[in-house]
């Protein structure tokens, strides 16, 4: 009897499935590591209007975060810096500087009629997260464990992904990042020590007194999507 197919055709269904399953995986891989943020969203670094350094003023200056990034402790959204901050110190500073020629421009005669600098924002979150600033600030949450080294960065580039996982690992576990009283938030070289992440642990138990708050990071979903 003649066959009309080979016998190795008996194998192609299971061969058919391997691949198929194969492909699946290697699709649900890529996605799930290339799609991620920490690859579309870490080291996104756009040009600025104003080729503003923080390595020069908040590392090589000193200055502090909240000079510039005002109502961060008190309100949700760290604000940009309006053209009069800026020129509270490039009246004196630098006032001649060609770079600086956007800035005066925007400051024009120190009313607030002129057209503000539209600098890019990096840091972004889907507008359905709820995140305030306040909150992780009073915490004595620093600067760094979200934004990174700025005060090392000429550009300012997003450093950590800023992902729903990202966040909720820091929350079951704030130890790390939690900076014992008398440190400042703005304080760009301090590292978490033993010492540092005990005094955090004891802020995570139940009790609380009125100096010291327990400090209960939210995991439900309501904590950020309301």
């Amino acid at each position: 009897m003649t066959l009309l197919f080979p016998k190795w055709t008996n194998k192609l269904p299971t061969v058919l499935a391997l691949g198929a399953a194969a492909a699946g995986l290697t699709v649900v891989f890529v996605v799930n590591f290339w799609f991620s943020p920490k690859h579309t969203d870490v080291g996104y670094a756009p040009y600025q209007p104003i080729a503003y350094s923080h390595k020069l003023h908040a590392g090589g200056l000193g200055m502090d975060c909240r000079y510039c990034h005002r109502m961060v402790d008190e309100g949700p959204h760290a604000t940009v810096p309006d053209a009069a901050t800026c020129m509270g110190c490039h009246l004196q500073v630098k006032k001649d500087s060609e770079a600086l020629a956007p800035l005066r421009e925007a400051y024009g005669d120190g009313t607030a009629s002129n057209k503000p600098i539209e600098w890019i924002k990096v840091h972004m979150l889907p507008e359905y997260a709820y995140f305030n600033h306040a909150v992780h600030v009073r915490a004595n949450v620093g600067c760094a464990s979200c934004h990174g080294p700025i005060h090392e960065m000429e550009i300012v580039r997003q450093d950590q992904p800023l992902s729903m996982g990202w966040c909720l690992e820091c929350h079951r576990d704030p130890t790390p990042h939690v900076r014992p009283a008398g440190i400042s938030v703005t304080d760009m070289d301090w590292k978490p020590t033993e010492a540092s992440i005990a005094a955090a642990k004891k802020l995570l138990e139940p009790q609380g007194t009125d100096k010291f708050p327990a400090l209960n990071p939210p995991t439900h979903c309501g904590a950020c999507h309301r």
